[in-house]
């Protein structure tokens, strides 16, 4: 595998500088139905893949992030229970319920529409049937690793500012704006 690895990486590092760049990325990483990753995806990978902070990705840094990849296609393909190729709000609902978020379904509802895929727009998506992200109304295999890495930082931001464990916080609008916009 990791022969194969390496040969993909070469393959994606198209500049042959020995690391990957966003838009290498971007250009490397196709949902299901064949369109490229949603460019906020991208760099939100490469913000917690890019361990040194050098705005590229190295090998080592680059199988991490195909593990990471390889781990949410299953999550994805396990919560698509319909096998539409996306996800839609009740598949999302019990996604993030098993991740331990109970959203309410203002929350959710919220949430499906920030991340819908542009198929959802009316869009009609090139199908390639059991591929994860295949396409259809819902959202999309790289939408919702974003929509799920997001709740989840937004929940631990939320966390260590409630220090009493309450569901409540108080803050001010520096710290609320120094929360959000801290977040990748």
């Amino acid at each position: 595998m990791s022969n194969r690895l390496w040969n993909w990486f070469s393959a994606v590092d198209t500049d042959r500088s020995g690391a990957i760049t966003a838009p290498e990325l971007e250009r490397a990483l196709i949902n299901g139905d064949w369109t490229p990753f949603d460019l906020d995806t991208v760099k939100l990978l490469m913000s917690i893949f890019d361990t040194d902070r050098s705005g590229t990705i190295g090998f080592n840094e680059f199988a991490g992030l195909w593990k990471y990849i390889k781990d949410w296609q299953n999550v994805f393909r396990h919560f698509d229970r319909d096998r539409s190729g996306s996800i839609d709000g009740q598949e999302l609902s019990e996604a993030l319920g098993q991740f331990g978020y109970r959203l309410s379904p203002q929350l959710l509802d919220l949430v499906q529409k920030k991340y819908a895929s542009a198929h959802a727009a009316g869009a009609p998506p090139t199908r390639m049937p059991g591929a994860p992200g295949a396409g259809g109304p819902g959202i999309s295999f790289d939408r919702f690793v974003r929509a799920c890495v997001v709740v989840k930082q937004l929940s631990e931001a939320f966390g260590r500012l409630d220090t009493d464990r309450d569901g409540w916080i108080q803050i001010n609008y520096d710290q609320f704006m120094q929360t959000v916009l801290s977040l990748p």
